[in-house]
């Protein structure tokens, strides 16, 4: 009933421009049609955006589509080095765009952009069977400390609120802090994170056997994530999926660049040649 007295006292603002908007807590037009959202055909595994399936297939729009039924559409690098999680669900391919919002987010504080960002997230996860343990990547405590709140755990609550599903905010610890991982490669950004990321072992009857919804902001190389399954692993989890705002990808870059698919082509290392404002968007 106050909306109209809010709305009045302070303006609903596109956060990114800030241009007129209908209402708090959305985008105006375009910086709306900025962000790139996965499409199909992509990996039924990691999500990487595929070539078309129906021109490699001779025309066979059929064959494509009971190929995506099955989910047999498996991209090269899951195949060489099958993952440890069952899946990948991103919102947006990371571009300038959602590198802007999630920048805005974090780094500017605007904490009430959570609840917008879940909104597009909730909508890309499978219908989840049973109960699923909604668990953020954690935070080293001293960058706990400075930023004030950590992105992932205020995600990981709206995705638990929104799905009915429990959250354990603290199911996973960084005791050791690492640097900023935004302008290094996959390899690199493995090696400073091996240990880095440990079990809460207070809540390890509680993880032995459960299926694990991982939440972050940015999914990158990789590396954050499968440090914390290794973590999971190592106190008897069943199950691990990925829920993520922006998805990267060796892809997904010139697909920011070029704004279509028909412009990607391969890039380098999974992450390695990430734009230097990775760094930002770091942890």
């Amino acid at each position: 009933m106050g909306a109209p007295l809010v709305d009045l006292l302070f303006p609903p603002r596109c956060p990114l421009c800030g241009g007129a908007v209908a209402r708090h807590g959305g985008l105006c037009v375009d910086c709306w049609g900025g962000l790139v959202l996965p499409g199909e055909p992509c990996c039924s595994l990691c999500q990487r955006p595929l070539p078309d399936r129906i021109a490699q297939q001779g025309g066979d729009a059929a064959l494509a589509l009971a190929d995506a039924a099955r989910g047999e559409w498996v991209c090269a690098p899951c195949l060489a080095e099958p993952p440890r999680h069952e899946g990948i669900a991103a919102a947006t391919l990371y571009n300038d765009a959602s590198r802007r919002l999630i920048l805005t987010y974090k780094h500017g504080r605007r904490i009430a952009l959570a609840d917008f960002m879940v909104r597009l997230m909730v909508p890309r996860l499978p219908v989840l069977d049973g109960e699923w343990l909604v668990v953020p990547v954690p935070l080293h405590r001293w960058r706990l400390w400075r930023r004030g709140f950590n992105q992932s755990a205020l995600l990981a609550r709206g995705i638990a609120r929104a799905l009915g599903q429990p959250v354990l905010v603290d199911a996973l610890q960084r005791p050791r802090a690492t640097p900023s991982l935004g302008h290094l490669g996959r390899k690199q950004r493995a090696a400073l994170l091996q240990g880095a990321i440990r079990p809460n072992r207070a809540h390890a009857a509680r993880l032995k056997g459960a299926s694990i919804l991982l939440v972050d902001d940015v999914l990158t190389s990789g590396a954050t994530t499968d440090a914390c399954l290794v973590a999971l692993r190592k106190v008897g989890v069943r199950r691990v999926r990925i829920a993520c705002f922006a998805r990267v990808a060796d892809d997904t870059l010139a697909i920011g660049v070029h704004g279509a698919l028909g412009g990607y082509g391969a890039i380098g290392g999974y992450g390695e040649n990430a734009p230097a404002a990775l760094e930002q968007a770091g942890p």
